[in-house]
């Protein structure tokens, strides 16, 4: 779990490097982490469903 939150920590530091000069406001940034915590969610929810599909369980 170590390694996702560390993955995760580098992925929205370069992110935040690669957005304009402008101030990033505090409400670009809930925005932003709200997203990568739903992107990641649905991730594992496909990832789920695939498995079980796999195993025969579905």
């Amino acid at each position: 779990m170590a390694s996702v939150s560390a993955h995760l920590f580098l992925v929205l530091i370069s992110l935040l490097l690669v957005l304009p000069v402008e101030a990033v406001e505090a409400g670009d940034a809930i925005a932003l982490l709200l997203g990568v915590a739903l992107s990641i969610t649905g991730i594992c929810a496909c990832l789920g469903v695939y498995a079980r599909k796999r195993n025969g369980q579905m």
